[in-house]
């Protein structure tokens, strides 16, 4: 691993902070002082497996929405 990329991990958000701008991130509303104070402390190995973990849980939101909704109109 690179001096770069150890001393990235390193920063100070842990993962809920980060699951927090992750969630921001998907609703597309941020303000931009948040999102500079943000990239200035996330941590990339945090926010990787936070976008992988809201990607799953917003296909299984939609898969069960969809599930509800035919099962409702037959």
């Amino acid at each position: 691993m690179s001096d770069d990329l150890r001393d990235l991990s390193k920063r100070k958000l842990n993962f809920f902070q980060t699951m927090k701008a992750v969630l921001w991130g998907l609703f597309g509303v941020r303000r931009g002082s948040g999102y500079q104070d943000d990239i200035s402390r996330l941590n990339p190995v945090h926010l990787i497996l936070g976008g992988i973990i809201a990607t799953v849980v917003f296909i299984i939101l939609l898969v069960m929405v969809a599930r509800w909704a035919i099962t409702s109109l037959t």
